[in-house]
């Protein structure tokens, strides 16, 4: 069936949050974000942002701690997380202050206007550097930065260790990354004074367990919390989940401001400061038989979660607890988990959720049991799957491998898929002197999350104290119209899945309906529609507990509508059948009624019906799977209700030159349990691959060392487009369910958590050895194919020419850059322009006010733009080493809504026959708004602001102006940009 959502979508006639009327008095907010990784917060004077013309409100930390309270957090530990920053900012990013004004347009000006003061404090920005206990801890009533550490032992490792022929080992880290969703986050928030009590409309998809954490932090029960979601969103896949806190903020910012307030994200806020997946350092050794056969293993996991542990983190780390062996019969285990804290975005929910950090530990451990036993890593897999007479497999930790046949699956990948010949191809290739490799990998996705798998990383004595938690509740609602229509409603928010399509065909089906008779409504509001803590769309959990969920309340009224019309058609109940439309006898096909008056006689004519019979109008189920039990007191959970399996292999080509990776050829094997629609189910595999193969080969976010972030466009954030990702072979095998009503299983993350592991694995192949960290970019693998580059020489290079932007040595946007000018007069008229306060604000570009500060130290505002950001700094500007009239040092700092800057630059001034030489030297480093979104820029700007300084000075010393030239095709874009200042 064609997916019915299309035509909204490609006609430009869906609807958005953005797209939602605002109410009249509507307000537009814009944040203010900390430009510093870890600061103490001094001061806020929000009085020129005030004055600004329709500015209504200036919202800040001293707001939040009145009128709202920290979030929740999932373990015991003291830290607060508050809306805004109250005393302390901990990562770049972190919401400031909130400008509210009648257009965005003002709002983002008097953000220019306010003036933070900070303390910067030491940066924490690895996992190696929060576990040293010598680390600043970023919550200091944690006194560390390690918030809960974890050990749990299933079977008999230490057994198994001993006795094994020998022990393989493998350490890796997986990066950041994250969704890059179309649409951005979207709130709409009204106060309403009277109840005290909240409405907000936002793209949020869940899970709604976070709607308590949002009415906490709002100081509200529940049921003043009322929140709607949109018909449409522009993309997700666990991504909008974190827009969790901006809906807090902005309902504070309703409630200070007393009207309205709507609030768009732009790009770079969402990649900066939004949310991405953890990064999870991974030790494994693995208990090995000489023939490969993995008895047990030994795990360490530690997760970095950013700045906060924000809900439903820690969840990252213990979702795929129950499946921890993956798709292997390994009866041993021992794992310990540790969580850190760093000066990072926090971390939340990201396609696969915790799933391409574990395999991608345990993918490569495989790959590495294979090399150092000298097998075929295809043979080592097949020795470890769960055997098919296995099923349903219970796990060392507690998951139930629900059906299935592993082996069989594999085996008909490698025949569909043509492994024999793709191994020929990488023969050849190799004879030719090419570097191709060939990777696996075999996964279990684990679908429908047990709400109580979260609850395992407390101790049982702590789950005991907070009460069991666990189930997956799915809601839908079917109901009928006084003209027999059908409607259906789920509360789960739809992200391009699918859902009007594969529930109208589900609902159809039960009533023996056309498709098009049902019809599907995806809005979700708590205040009137049916809904519990596990409602959302994450964790893929649509096809097997939303669609099921609809299909068993479609059920329910069918069966009612059966019990009611029976009498009619002189049959039993269970003997009445639906198709066709009509509603009849089993047994006198004839005897029929059709559908719409069946349906209808509720409505128009309930004295109709039988006594004591309720008119079958509407029916809502909330269905959980009966497997998902609480944590055991030993730690067994089944994180998960179903399981499907995926086998990848794969050929990759490596260019020996710039070691760019090329896929040659990607085979993917999926058992999702039942398809309930093919066409959407390829969709969901390709839209997944295409994500992993960004995680895998581009996607990286990138921090200095000092927590800046460095990569807020995607000029640096590199998401494939259909020109990167290539169009793999993707095949079938089917084993339904028994654990769910329609017997499918989750298909849309399973790449996400396969891909990366199977690329790194042909990686490994094609070079003989390691491979780099992910992303495998092709600088990282050329570094390991030829030695380092000589060093530069000496003295190598033009006069006057600047260097490219470096790296700082605190890990910012670093330049610099050395060159001379001659200007037409006498080094003392120089220096003595140099040294006056007015002259040299008139050579400072963008300079708009410079007041003495101190002897030869000045307060300068400016006005600079770097690319398409533009802002107004507060400059502090010093002059030191001053050798009249040969040479001084210039130095400055400055602060603004673009971030931070600061530099030192040093002057001298040589007599020449036509006046004098100006020689200069400096270095300089930007961060915030700047550094992330104007990097590739700042070689360009630099030149251009170096430029017109030496211009003015050279008119002020009453030279001409440098000859007039037609610039460049790159200066007339720079200017264009903004960077004419």
């Amino acid at each position: 069936m064609p997916r019915v959502e299309d035509a909204a979508l490609l006609t430009g006639v869906a609807r958005y949050a953005d797209d939602l009327p605002a109410k009249p008095g509507t307000l537009h907010a814009a944040i203010l974000r900390s430009p510093h990784a870890h600061a103490d917060i001094l001061g806020i004077d929000t009085a020129a942002a005030l004055a600004v013309p329709g500015v209504a409100a200036v919202v800040t930390g001293s707001d939040a701690k009145r009128f709202a309270s920290p979030f929740l957090v999932g373990v015991r530990a003291p830290m607060e997380h508050w809306c805004l920053a109250v005393d302390r900012v901990r990562h770049v990013g972190e919401p400031i202050a909130v400008v509210l004004a009648d257009s965005r347009y003002q709002a983002e000006d008097a953000l220019d206007r306010i003036e933070v003061r900070y303390r910067p404090l030491p940066p924490v920005t690895s996992i190696g550097q929060a576990l040293d206990p010598a680390s600043a801890p970023l919550h200091p009533a944690l006194r560390s930065n390690l918030v809960n550490s974890r050990s749990f032992r299933y079977g008999d490792p230490d057994g198994a260790f001993a006795r094994a022929a020998r022990t393989v080992s493998i350490e890796v880290e997986f990066p950041r990354n994250s969704c890059t969703p179309m649409e951005c986050f979207v709130v709409l928030a009204e106060h309403d004074a009277a109840e005290d009590a909240y409405e907000i409309l936002s793209n949020f998809s869940g899970p709604f367990a976070v709607h308590p954490v949002m009415a906490k932090a709002l100081n509200v029960p529940g049921s003043r919390l009322r929140l709607k979601t949109p018909p449409h969103s522009g993309g997700s896949f666990g991504n909008k989940q974190a827009v969790f806190p901006y809906i807090v903020l902005m309902g504070l910012c309703a409630r200070v401001a007393g009207r309205p307030v709507k609030w768009v994200e732009d790009r770079l806020e969402h990649l900066m400061a939004a949310t991405s997946a953890t990064a999870r350092r991974m030790r494994i050794d693995a208990a090995v038989e000489s023939d490969g056969r993995v008895l047990a293993l030994r795990m360490e996991q530690t997760e970095d979660c950013g700045a906060y542990l924000r809900a439903p983190e820690p969840a990252s780390l213990y979702r795929n607890h129950g499946n921890l062996t993956g798709a292997y019969d390994i009866p041993n285990l021992a794992v310990t988990n540790r969580i850190v804290v760093t000066n990072k975005t926090p971390t939340g929910l990201n396609r696969g959720f915790g799933g391409g950090q574990l395999y991608y530990g345990l993918e490569r451990l495989m790959n590495r049991v294979a090399a150092e036993l000298g097998l075929d890593p295809l043979d080592v897999i097949r020795r470890n799957l769960v055997a098919a007479g296995a099923m349903p497999y219970r796990t060392a930790s507690g998951g139930s491998l629900d059906s299935g046949d592993y082996p069989a699956t594999l085996e008909e990948a490698v025949r569909d898929g043509a492994l024999e010949a793709l191994k020929a191809r990488r023969d050849a290739r190799r004879a030719e002197g090419r570097l191709y490799g060939i990777g696996y990998a075999a996964v279990v996705e684990p679908s429908i999350s047990n709400m109580g798998y979260i609850t395992t990383v407390l101790t049982t004595e702590e789950r005991r104290k907070a009460g069991p938690k666990n189930g997956a509740q799915a809601t839908a609602s079917v109901a009928v119209d006084p003209t027999g229509g059908v409607s259906v409603h789920v509360s789960s928010a739809p992200q391009g899945q699918g859902h009007r399509t594969v529930l109208a065909q589900v609902v159809a089906d039960v009533f023996g309906l056309r498709f098009e008779d049902i019809r599907v409504n995806t809005d979700l509001d708590t205040g009137k529609d049916a809904w519990s803590i596990a409602s959302g769309n994450y964790s893929s959990r649509f096809a097997g507990a939303v669609a099921g969920a609809a299909q068993v309340a479609a059920t329910r009224l069918r069966d009612r509508m059966a019990v009611l019309v029976a009498g009619s058609l002189n049959s039993r109940p269970e003997e009445v059948r639906f198709a066709g439309g009509k509603v009849f006898a089993a047994g006198n096909p004839d005897n029929a009624l059709s559908f719409s008056r069946v349906a209808a006689a509720g409505h128009w004519a309930p004295g109709t019906l039988p006594d004591g019979r309720e008119a079958a109008l509407r029916e809502t189920a909330f269905w959980t799977p009966e497997p998902l039990k609480a944590p055991t007191d030993a730690d067994h959970i089944n994180s998960s209700a179903c399981y499907g399996f995926i086998f990848d292999f794969c050929g990759v080509e490596i260019d020996r030159d710039t070691g760019a990776v090329r896929v040659d050829r990607y085979v993917t094997m999926h058992d999702a349990g039942r398809l309930l629609n093919p066409l959407l189910v390829e969709g969901q595999i390709l839209g997944g691959f295409a994500h992993a193969v960004g995680a895998a080969l581009y996607e990286e976010y990138a921090y200095g060392d000092d927590g800046r972030f460095l990569s807020g466009t995607f000029a640096d954030y590199l998401v494939p487009t259909a020109c990167e990702v290539p169009v793999p072979v993707i095949l079938h095998r089917e084993s339904p369910s028994p654990v769910t009503p329609l017997g499918a299983k989750g298909v849309g993350e399973g790449n996400c958590m396969s891909t990366p592991a199977c690329l790194a694995n042909a990686v490994a192949d094609a070079l003989g050895g390691p491979v780099p960290s992910l992303p495998l970019t092709p600088a990282k693998i050329a570094a390991l194919i030829h030695p380092p580059e000589p060093p530069r020489p000496p003295g190598a290079g033009a006069a006057g020419a600047m260097a490219a932007p470096a790296p700082s040595a605190s890990g910012g946007r670093g330049l610099t850059g050395e060159g001379s000018r001659e200007v037409p007069a006498p080094p003392e008229q120089v220096w003595a322009i140099l040294l006056d306060p007015k002259e040299l604000a008139a050579l400072l570009p963008g300079c708009e006010a410079l007041d003495l500060a101190g002897p030869n130290a000045y307060r300068a505002e400016v006005v600079v733009g770097i690319g398409p950001v533009r802002g107004r700094y507060t400059a502090e500007v010093a002059l030191s080493d001053l050798d009249p009239p040969r040479s001084l040092t210039l130095t400055g700092s400055g602060a603004s809504a673009l971030g931070t800057g600061r530099g030192t630059g040093h002057v001298t001034l040589e007599r020449t026959a036509g006046g004098t030489r100006v020689t200069y030297r400096y270095s300089a480093e930007v961060g915030g708004k700047v550094a992330a979104v104007g990097g590739r820029m700042l070689d360009s700007a630099s030149r251009l602001l170096i430029g017109q300084f030496f211009e003015k000075l050279v008119a002020r010393a009453g030279g001409a102006p440098a000859p007039a030239e037609r610039p460049g095709l790159l200066a007339r874009l720079l200017r264009f940009l903004g960077l004419n200042r």
